[in-house]
């Protein structure tokens, strides 16, 4: 079985749904009810369960990791895919705000793989998936906050994969470019870039879909697929952080 955090819309939704697919029970978390993805992966034939509620809350990771092992005893992979985008110049922050994305992004999963860990630990298997961002491996403008939660979340996948590889339990991270999602919609309403800054920049000439994504976490949650990979950071960007080429030499490329 498989938890996923932030299962309401977008990537969380897409990996729900691509795990009830590949035979997984599904329990999903997010902070309003994912009504529609529980019907989605239910009619994947997957058994599935909602348990809501803001995940930086430990009594709230406490009561989702209880209600799964209640339920199904054992889990095979936990996905930490709840999270946060915040743009704002880095002097304008404020110190809650910035605690807050550090809250949700990193803080949230560290809870949330301590919880589930525990079980995956004693019964001697298990996989963690984080999902951070290419912004974890590199700067970007106007999202200090949200860059130092993703950089954090990669120092944590790989410090968990060291220390929990030895007992059976993998801890690898995501590193998404950028994904056509609810999120992206919102932080462009808010005129900071366009769909056209992002494809130009993408090798690939495009977003990333959350399927894509999807399938990436898929990969790394199966030990039949992935079983000796640990402590990696599996970048799904379509090429943009191995181009340095300037703008009018990649797209002479296309």
């Amino acid at each position: 079985m498989a938890a996923i955090t932030g299962a309401a819309q977008g990537i969380g939704r897409r990996t729900a749904v691509e795990l009830a697919r590949r035979g997984y029970a599904i329990a999903l978390n997010d902070l309003r009810p994912p009504a529609e993805t529980l019907a989605e992966v239910r009619e994947a034939g997957a058994d599935a369960v909602a348990c809501t509620g803001d995940v930086s809350d430990e009594t709230v990771v406490a009561r989702f990791a209880v209600a799964v092992r209640d339920r199904w005893g054992a889990i095979d992979a936990l996905v930490n895919n709840a999270g946060v985008s915040f743009i704002a110049p880095a002097e304008t922050i404020s110190a809650a705000e910035f605690r807050r994305v550090i809250e949700i992004n990193l803080v949230a999963p560290f809870l949330l793989s301590q919880a589930f860990g525990a079980t995956m630990l004693a019964q001697g298997s298990g996989s963690i998936v984080n999902v951070s961002s290419i912004a974890g491996l590199f700067g970007v403008g106007d999202r200090s906050a949200y860059n130092a939660s993703k950089h954090g979340l990669i120092g944590l996948t790989r410090t968990l994969a060291a220390e929990w590889g030895g007992r059976g339990v993998r801890v690898n991270a995501v590193c998404p470019g950028w994904v056509k999602t609810e999120m992206d919609a919102a932080d462009q309403a808010g005129g900071g870039y366009s769909d056209a800054d992002i494809v130009n920049r993408v090798p690939m000439g495009r977003f990333a879909s959350p399927e894509d994504i999807a399938r990436a976490i898929a990969f790394l949650a199966d030990r039949a697929q992935s079983g000796f990979v640990n402590g990696h950071a599996l970048v799904v960007d379509g090429g943009w952080t191995a181009d340095a080429s300037w703008e009018t030499l990649r797209l002479r490329k296309r």
